[in-house]
Order: structure tokens, then sequence, then C-alpha cells
């Protein structure tokens, strides 16, 4: 029999209060995020859920590798699309059938037995479990008989999980329909339109990425003259693509993707308005070899250089904060010959700049 879409709400609204937060919280765990790495050379993390011996994993948990933050933490990209944001929660493969109906039906018999628990919450857990127990369902949301047990191995129970990472407690906790179940091999309802995908992953792992801290290279270096031309280049030995991989490994369902992230230009802000930059934009295009500007070279001391600066005043006791912010174009590929762009990411890092005035002689 249906119910109604107020029904349907109140129904979804009083699961929220269900112990069984504590549990679908687990998969909100990243797995122990590998080693930044260099470049493309990765390390990986083999960290996954707890299985029984047919083989039921307990929780799907993403696994990074590739050049990533420590311990599952944001990397150091920025999104130049001030409106793009990773996905802030997503539905994932759960538990099998019989994990699910011992540890969904402990949590209602627990919630039931609860002191003072009655009226439209009361009403709101029977309708739950007769939704697992006996086919109770409404239009697009069909019940289950015995939770599913009959089918135990042959798919799971998918369920929310929240980005520890997402800062916003509301957005963390939008993916909030009851647990449903997906046949192996399927994919899930076109309605739960937050389910894993290798796009879902692809953000993720833009998330998790670790640029390398690539110091410019300057001539001079970190002390400079009033009005001297000041050479800044990256070769590109220190300077290239970055990789990090997301995945997802269960029975029945395996995908993964692949976030690269290239290097294409460097903005050089000297941390004054009393100076000139090379080109006049300040934004240092790379160069057919993937590297970025030209080294010093013995001669050029007065020549203007392709990709640099120029201070026209003394720092005097302090020193100037010159910024170095590389754009990276990014990419992703995944699973079945998914792919597509994501956003320009940008990192910057600070320098210290000593600049001098020329001492005149008096003869």
């Amino acid at each position: 029999m249906p119910v109604s879409r107020s029904r349907r709400t109140t129904l979804t609204t009083s699961i929220a209060t269900l112990t069984l937060a504590f549990s679908i919280m687990a998969l909100a765990e990243p797995a122990h995020a590998a080693e930044p790495s260099s470049n493309t050379h990765g390390t990986s993390t083999k960290e996954r859920g707890g299985g029984d011996k047919k083989g039921i994993f307990a929780a799907a948990r993403i696994q990074y590798s590739g050049s990533v933050a420590k311990n599952g933490g944001t990397g150091n990209m920025a999104s130049s699309d001030v409106n793009w944001t990773p996905p802030p929660c997503w539905y994932a493969p759960y538990l099998g059938a019989k994990d699910f109906k011992k540890k969904m039906s402990k949590n209602i018999e627990s919630q039931m037995n609860t002191p003072g628990m009655g009226g439209t919450a009361g009403a709101a857990l029977g309708e739950l479990q007769r939704h697992y127990e006996d086919d109770y369902g409404w239009t697009g949301t069909p019940g289950y008989k015995d939770y599913n047990v009959e089918k135990d191995g042959k798919g799971m129970f998918w369920a929310s999980v929240e980005n520890p990472n997402e800062p916003d407690i509301l957005k963390r906790s939008s993916c909030n329909d009851i647990p449903f179940w997906v046949d192996n091999g399927e994919p899930p309802p076109p309605r739960y339109e937050e389910a894993i995908t290798p796009k879902i992953l692809a953000a993720l792992a833009y998330q998790h990425i670790e640029l390398p801290d690539t110091k410019v290279t300057l001539a001079p270096q970190a002390v400079t003259k009033v009005n001297l031309p000041t050479w800044a280049w990256l070769d590109k030995a220190v300077f290239d693509e970055v990789t990090a991989t997301a995945a997802i490994n269960v029975p029945g369902f395996n995908i993964q993707a692949t976030t690269t992230a290239k290097p294409v230009s460097l903005k050089l802000e000297p941390g004054t308005s009393d100076a000139e930059t090379y080109p006049a934009s300040g934004e240092c295009t790379i160069n057919a070899d993937g590297s970025i500007g030209e080294p010093y070279a013995k001669g050029k001391a007065h020549q203007t250089p392709p990709c640099g600066l120029k201070y026209l005043r003394s720092s005097g006791d302090g020193t100037f904060k010159l910024k170095a912010t590389i754009t990276w174009q990014v990419n992703w590929t995944g699973t079945g010959g998914a792919g597509g762009d994501l956003p320009d990411g940008n990192f910057g890092t600070t320098q210290d700049i000593t600049v001098q005035e020329i001492q005149a002689v008096n003869r």
C-alpha cells in the first residue's frame, strides 16, 4: 500500500534518529591515505571494510593511491571555480542482507524499547520495520521480505556516507534516504543521484590530491637589487603532472577513477605594488618542453627575462612576500571509459625576498 508524501517525509526524518547512524557513519571514515608521492609515482593503501567467510564486506571504504594527502586529509589544490565543491555525501555499498538484518533489526528494536517512544516517531519506526520485514513499500520504493536474506551474497544494501571533509553539516547530511538494495552487477536505481560513480570518485580524488611544494628558482635568489630584473623559472624535472586515484572494491561492485593535474602556468605576485612583472600580467605560460621561464645565464643581468619581476624600491629592514601560484589543468578517467574535465586547480607558495638599494660610490 503506498504512503503519502508527507508520511514518507516523516518516516525518513524519524529514521535519522536511529542509532543506526553510528554504523552508517563507519562508511565515512576514510582509509588511511597514502604518503604524498613525487609526481606520478604514488604509493597505495589497501585498507577496506571487514568481511565474513562468505566475502560479504561490512563497509565499502574508498581506497586512495597516488599523490594524496596524509591520513585522508584534504589536499592542497584549490579549485579555480568558486562554485565547484567536492560531493558532501554519497550512497555506497554497506552490508549484505544477513548482516544488514542483524544490525538494522537490533537498532529498530532498541529504539522501539526506548522509554517515551511513541506517537509519530513510534509509528514511523513501525513502518520502517514493515518496510524491511513485510514487503511494505511505496511509489518508487519497493519493500523487502525478511530483509532480502534470500538474496544474501547476490547484492548489498547501500547506505549514505558523509564526506568527513565537508564543513557544512546540512550538506554533509543531505543524503538522507533509507538504505536500499542493489543486485550485484546492476547500477543503483537512477533516483539515487548521489550513488557513488567514477565521476564522484574523481571529485574525491581531486579533494585529496597533494601537489608538490615546488619552490620557484630565482636569479638573484633571496637577495636582489632595486631595478635589477629577477629571473624566475621552473624546470620540468621537478614540475610534472600529478595523479591521484580513488577506488571502491566490494563483491559485485568495483569502480575507480584517476584524477590528473597538469601544470600549465605560473603567476608571480611580487608582494608590493612597487614592482613590475614579466610578462606584465605576471602569468608565465608553460614552454614546449614542459618547463616555465628560462634559467638565468651569465651576461643576462640587465636583459628582460621571459618570466620574472623587477622591484622598484627597497624592502628596507624587512622582506617582500613573493607569491608564486601554479595553475593546474585537471581531467579524469574512470571505469568503463568514463572521463572528463574538472575545474582548474591552483596552488601557491611564498618566498621571502630582500630588495636592497644599489649603493653609489663617490670618488
